[in-house]
């Protein structure tokens, strides 16, 4: 991996997602209870995996997306014909944009509540965080943007790790029933270990089942690993699957592009980590929301400038673009050629695109641009702002 394009992964806290059978297996390892459960990637696999571990039990969709379940990627089959048609259903789905190849089969849980537990860093504090929280079973970030309060957190000293007494307050300060609090406290102390032992970015067990025999079982499993921390652990780096990425991720393997999809709506393409990430920071700077990081590398040539906006117009969630350009090696009459050549396909251009050149060769790409097809600005603050007002026009 490019040294740059992986500190601007981990500047954007990107990690390695583990699927939720690799994650559990690890928390199984070191002793946090999960359910029985079996991987299987066709509808006979599953439905013999459904009989051996018995019914009920949840036919789970392994993709690296949240929210599963309200996508229809979880489904609670009650008897052999349940588990078979759910099975169908789920094998083969787009789920938010990923193709489900595989399900766990996983022993139902009789449960009466469930909890939060996680461990992360709080780059504001400089310092882990191990957070417990009562209300599991839904999203994490909601609750905190509704009731930050209904979230216990408990800063570590990576110095000294988690203290038992840490866990019992964390544990104590949710509110969690006396009944199992030793427990909780326990697995939240596990759970920090692992986040340590494997770089972990991110560990989490959301929800946390507390059966009627006042049992605690890990019903869901997140780990992500920082990308830089792989070289330490060959056995997790193994674990990483090409065929489970986006589909846009795909593409731009095969544009051979530095590339990551964001959840916004202003897409970013630059000649550069460095700069693609100063223009991501004056996207959210001036009030916009980044759809991506694409990084088109040191001297592109028009047929790759074509291919990048490809990519970024093939993002639904794309209402914008802005090109931020700086020769050196990449020329800016080339660049304004693919960007030409791209946007002369079209007879509407299906996005704004606001174009920032300087540097080499950066006149006469000036005076190359078609400007009835793009929008071009002198500065890159400008250009940030026009393309961030273009995409709040969209969304109004």
């Amino acid at each position: 991996m490019n040294g740059f394009y992986a500190k601007a992964r981990h500047r954007l806290n990107l990690a390695m997602r583990l699927h939720e059978y690799q994650a559990k297996e690890i928390f199984a390892d070191t002793g946090i209870p999960v359910p029985e459960s079996r991987l299987a990637t066709s509808v006979e696999e599953a439905v013999a995996a459904a009989e051996d571990i018995g019914y009920p039990c949840a036919i789970k969709a392994q993709v690296h997306v949240g929210g599963r379940g309200k996508a229809g990627g979880i489904k609670l089959a009650d008897d052999e014909g349940e588990a078979e048609a759910y099975a169908e259903d789920i094998l083969g789905m787009d789920l938010k944009g990923y193709t489900v190849d595989q399900v766990l089969v996983e022993e139902a849980v009789d449960f009466t509540n469930e909890l939060y537990v996680g461990v992360t860093m709080d780059r504001g504090e400089g310092k882990p965080v191990a957070m417990v929280s009562t209300r599991g079973g839904v999203d994490i970030e909601e609750v905190a943007a509704e009731d930050p309060e209904a979230i216990a957190r408990e800063h570590v000293d990576p110095a000294f790790g988690m203290h038992p007494y840490q866990a019992r307050k964390a544990v104590y300060d949710a509110g969690v029933d006396p009944a199992i609090a030793g427990d909780v406290a326990k697995v939240l102390r596990t759970l920090y270990d692992l986040w340590t032992a494997n770089d972990a970015s991110d560990a989490e067990i959301n929800p946390l089942m507390v059966t009627a025999d006042d049992e605690v079982i890990a019903a869901d499993a997140v780990l992500n690993v920082d990308d830089d921390a792989l070289f330490r652990h060959p056995e997790l780096a193994e674990m990483e699957e090409e065929t489970f990425e986006d589909d846009l991720e795909k593409k731009a393997h095969e544009y051979d592009f530095d590339y990551v999809r964001l959840s916004g709506n202003v897409g970013i393409i630059g000649n550069g980590a460095g700069l693609v990430m100063t223009t991501l920071d004056l996207v959210d700077y001036y009030g916009g929301d980044p759809a991506n990081f694409l990084d088109v590398g040191g001297g592109a040539k028009a047929d790759r400038i074509a291919n990048a906006l490809d990519m970024v117009f093939s993002d639904d969630n794309v209402d914008a673009v802005v090109f931020n350009i700086f020769g050196g090696i990449t020329r800016g009459d080339e660049v304004a050629k693919g960007i030409n050549e791209a946007l002369e396909q079209f007879d509407e251009v299906p996005k704004p695109v606001v174009v920032r050149l300087a540097g080499t060769n950066a006149e006469e790409g000036m005076e190359i641009l078609n400007t009835d097809l793009v929008n071009v600005e002198g500065t890159l603050e400008d250009a940030v702002q026009r393309a961030v007002e273009f995409a709040k026009e969209v969304e109004a």
